[in-house]
């Protein structure tokens, strides 16, 4: 099988080929592509060297698939010229998650809306599927009225300008080359992307519609507040979570032990609970500090870490690719 990735030198599509490679996906052919200014750099899968290529040439050698993670207006141009030339397509950008004529896949929650006709599937915000990795389980059995969610997010979710930042700036290195218009060493920053009219930002907004998306129900309220944080390799989420239906604690958390792609981590008692340097490199959504919200009835309040990363971005797509594969649909 070909497989492109398209922004395969950036993290993400860096994090793409450690993935296929781990997880062993049948790739016959690799083909990495990026920028024209790209072209020709080396990239190594399975201990050989592939040479990049841009988007014209990978399209003119007919990849069965095609992982994107090349920012939006990349995907908007090039995504539909290799689904026309007969690829499945994973986009990892915003470009295609809100299009009603494209599923938005998270694969442990509803990997059954894909068909063999959905030739350009999004993947969504790495902050939306940590989340609802951990709540759709509990949606189906108690049905959820409102979710409030703050975000601690890491700096790898901006990308290798951020890292550098953060480091520079931990380094005392003058002149920093700067991704944020503030310091993040030592500091939060309570905006992720741009502010919109009604003050939220695009990355809260994005959990907003993402979530209702994919869980299949506009009625669904949704809250949300995006903070960057000075950590590297894992997004954090406090999620406080209404059901229309009473629930058991007892029972939620095994339900939560035996939901797909989730890691119980929740022994108070020896202070176990996730964390990002735990979380990170690895693909679970880790969950812990379940506990009553003792202001309101039937609330929850839960605790949800994951590599952004990596089930945040790289492996959510490639599990969306191995079903693919799994439907004969590629």
């Amino acid at each position: 099988m070909k497989v492109a990735i398209v922004g395969a030198t950036g993290l993400v599509g860096s994090k793409m080929l450690e993935v296929l490679e781990e997880r062993n996906f049948p790739v016959t052919e690799l083909i990495p592509v990026a920028s024209e200014k790209s072209k020709g750099k080396e990239v190594v899968f399975k201990g050989k060297l592939y040479q990049v290529v841009t988007p014209p040439e990978a399209v003119d050698m007919k990849p069965a698939l095609a992982l994107f993670s090349a920012g939006g207006s990349v995907s908007q141009e090039w995504a539909p010229k290799f689904a026309e030339a007969g690829a499945a397509v994973v986009d990892n950008s915003s470009a295609w998650r809100m299009d009603p004529t494209k599923k938005l896949i998270i694969p442990e929650v509803n990997a059954d809306a894909i068909t063999a006709h959905d030739k350009i599937i999004a993947n969504p915000n790495c902050s939306t599927i940590q989340m609802l990795v951990a709540l759709a389980p509990l949606h189906v059995r108690y049905t959820i009225k409102r979710i409030v969610v703050s975000t601690y997010q890491s700096v790898t979710g901006t990308g290798v300008k951020a890292v550098s930042q953060l480091f520079d700036e931990r380094n005392k290195v003058e002149n920093v080359n700067m991704a944020y218009k503030y310091q993040i060493d030592l500091n939060v920053i309570p905006q992720i992307d741009v502010f919109l009219d009604n003050g939220y930002t695009k990355e809260e907004t994005k959990m907003v519609n993402e979530t209702r998306k994919i869980m299949r129900d506009d009625s669904i309220g949704v809250t949300a507040t995006a903070v960057r944080i000075p950590v590297v390799g894992g997004h954090s989420e406090s999620i406080n979570v209404e059901f229309a239906k009473d629930f058991d604690l007892n029972e939620v958390r095994s339900i939560l032990t035996n939901a797909p792609g989730v890691v119980m981590e929740d022994d108070i008692t020896n202070q176990t609970y996730p964390m990002p340097i735990f979380a990170h490199n690895k693909d679970g959504v880790f969950v812990g500090r379940l506990r009553i919200d003792e202001s309101q009835e039937r609330t929850l309040n839960i605790w949800v870490v994951a590599d952004n990363l990596r089930k945040g971005a790289a492996t959510n797509a490639i599990q969306i690719a191995e079903y693919l594969v799994k439907k004969k649909f590629i």
